[in-house]
């Protein structure tokens, strides 16, 4: 599940003189990326990531359709999207991470490669944020870097999560998102996934993977499909036919849960073949105390998730995943890297920021080394022939401390925004010790 929003209290007068400032961030600033909860516990939001200088550009129009207007007609599946084997070519599968939505996460990607020793990144992973309309059309402009990183190399793959709704994290109840979906079902929102079809094919991003709305078996989302099921595989359909109408697309659409049961049976919520291209899951070390071969076993866990892909002919993908609940936990990073070994998905993007992370988190030092010494300088060329081992066996690196967040300035206190306030903001805001007194 995403973070659910939590609110900020001011504390004194420091507090409250930067409310406005961080309001207006958080109204404009994009979800960039989902954070689990177990069944039982609260969502936990998303750490900040090492300071920087944020960009929060102004939320562009939003244009409904005109009131009174008739409901499109529902439209057939249409053509199936474009053919894909079950189960990939050998070689070293298609990974990344997960490291920022925006122009950061561009950056990183060289970044976390060096840190690999050189290993290729062919995956690059961000979402679209889910507050307007104009979002989901993509009118955001770090689709343009990613579209040039994509471009760069004709082995690289893009993998863009897309909201279903707007006001995608807003806390909307199920009496209304019953509502959205019914409408979605009758076609009121098609002309914002043509939009962002066409803008993806501007881009000359037109084989984008396309993560479209994620996690539907929970409860954070407004594109979650627990309302009403029905109406949202319509809706998905919807979208799948509207996207592949546009010329020169070359889409796949990746059909992806979150891992066990949640708020209803994903298995519920699945739209049919047609429609779907790869069938993914989200799947985090949790809830605390769960073995790995639990996660396994479990209802709607990943071995139900492989045989259901399997039973339809359908790759499977892993776009979240990480550590979570259970803290560093060095035999889960080696048991999930050996269980997609084994089973070869068609990609996979760890979650890297805390808790989750391996590379930005300094909290999972173990679990950091196993991640980097499993796949340290893995290049499709340098891919050993499998040795039947269901454990990846790990190649001795040269020991390099996982960044950390820089020391705030001398003469300035951090004020504690919250972990999720201050992802968005790229990093702790503080206050100077001498702001009664200056001069102005």
């Amino acid at each position: 599940m995403a973070p659910q929003h939590r609110r900020v209290r001011a504390r004194g007068m420091a507090v409250g003189a930067v409310a406005v400032a961080v309001s207006a961030a958080l109204a404009a600033g994009p979800a960039a990326g989902s954070v689990h909860a177990d069944d039982s516990g609260p969502a936990v939001p998303a750490p900040a990531e090492p300071a920087v200088t944020p960009t929060v550009p102004a939320a562009p129009a939003v244009h409904p359709p005109p009131a009174g207007a008739p409901a499109a007609p529902v439209p057939s599946a249409g053509a199936p999207g474009p053919v894909l084997p079950a189960v990939p070519d050998r070689g070293v599968p298609a990974f990344g991470a997960f490291l920022a939505s925006d122009d950061r996460g561009v950056a990183r990607m060289e970044q976390l490669s060096e840190w690999l020793g050189g290993s290729e990144l062919r995956v690059g992973h961000t979402y679209l944020p889910g507050n307007h309309w104009s979002d989901i059309e993509g009118d955001i402009r770090f689709l343009e870097s990613w579209a040039r990183w994509r471009t760069a190399r004709a082995d690289r793959m893009l993998v863009l999560n897309v909201p279903m709704q707007e006001r995608n994290e807003a806390g909307v109840s199920d009496d209304e998102v019953r509502r959205l979906l019914r409408r979605g079902a009758a076609g009121e929102f098609d002309h914002h996934f043509r939009a962002l079809a066409e803008r993806l094919v501007e881009l000359k991003v037109p084989d984008t993977v396309l993560v479209l709305g994620w996690e539907m078996n929970g409860v954070t989302y407004t594109h979650r499909c627990g309302p009403d099921p029905e109406s949202w595989k319509k809706y998905w359909n919807r979208i799948v036919t509207t996207m592949r109408a546009v010329p020169g697309q070359k889409f796949r659409f990746d059909f992806t849960p979150s891992r066990g049961r949640d708020a209803v049976p994903w298995t519920e919520c699945y739209p049919g073949d047609d429609t779907v291209d790869i069938i993914g899951m989200d799947s985090y070390d949790q809830p605390a105390g769960r073995s790995f071969d639990e996660q396994v076993t479990e209802p709607y866990g990943l071995q139900a998730h492989v045989d259901f892909a399997k039973a339809h002919g359908k790759p499977i993908s892993y776009p979240e995943w990480g550590l979570f609940r259970n803290g560093d936990n060095p035999e889960y990073m080696r048991r999930m890297l050996a269980w997609m070994e084994e089973h070869r998905p068609l990609y996979n993007t760890v979650t890297d920021y805390c808790p989750h992370g391996v590379w930005q988190c300094g909290d999972n030092p173990d679990s950091s080394r196993v991640y980097r010494s499993t796949l340290f300088g893995r290049t499709p060329g340098a891919d050993p022939e499998p040795t039947g081992e269901a454990t990846p066996q790990p190649t001795p690196v040269p020991d390099t401390p996982v960044p950390t967040a820089p020391l705030p300035p001398e003469n300035c206190s951090p004020l504690d925004l919250g972990r999720w306030v201050e992802y968005w903001l790229g990093g702790k805001l503080c206050l100077r010790f001498d702001w009664w007194s200056r001069t102005r």
